[in-house]
């Protein structure tokens, strides 16, 4: 049976900080969705359709992945993709009591889905897509930070 994770965020925008997570998730799984939420409660930068052609753009190549977008709950789309577990990064101890929770509420509402959490490779620890936007915004360098194609999304989104 394949083994599918889902690595689910709002990607806005992607770095290469959950790149390194989706490609050592697929050291584990078979397949890894990536699964952009429409996050309701966030006001991101970028629409959920240029969030999904700048993941697409950022993950050409690499086997096995795939980009949707989801709304709703995460337990139900996981299950509609067969999904066996969820991926997440920690970068601090701060992220581990939110994800934390998160977890037991998800394994609450469906024992079958685990969490995997996993921790960044050491040049990201520090990396989040909010930091990324802040620089940006002030015209600051993220080469290396994020996919060049997200690079280039950046400068032209705060160009305009």
């Amino acid at each position: 049976m394949k083994k599918i994770a889902i690595c689910p965020g709002t990607f806005d925008p992607i770095t290469n900080g959950h790149i390194d997570l989706v490609k050592r998730g697929l050291r584990i799984f078979d397949e890894v969705i990536i699964a952009i939420t429409t996050a309701a409660k966030k006001q991101p930068l970028f629409t959920i359709d240029e969030r999904l052609e700048l993941i697409k753009g950022a993950v050409k190549g690499l086997k096995s992945v795939r980009v949707e977008s989801f709304d709703g709950l995460l337990v139900n789309y996981v299950r509609s993709k067969k999904g066996v577990a969820v991926i997440r990064g920690l970068r601090a101890v701060s992220d581990f009591e939110y994800e934390l929770q998160m977890a037991l509420m998800n394994r609450r509402l469906d024992l079958n889905i685990e969490a995997v959490f996993m921790m960044p490779s050491e040049e990201y620890s520090f990396l989040t897509s909010t930091i990324v936007k802040e620089i940006a915004s002030f015209g600051g360098s993220v080469k290396g930070l994020v996919p060049e194609v997200v690079e280039k999304a950046l400068k032209e989104k705060f160009r305009g």
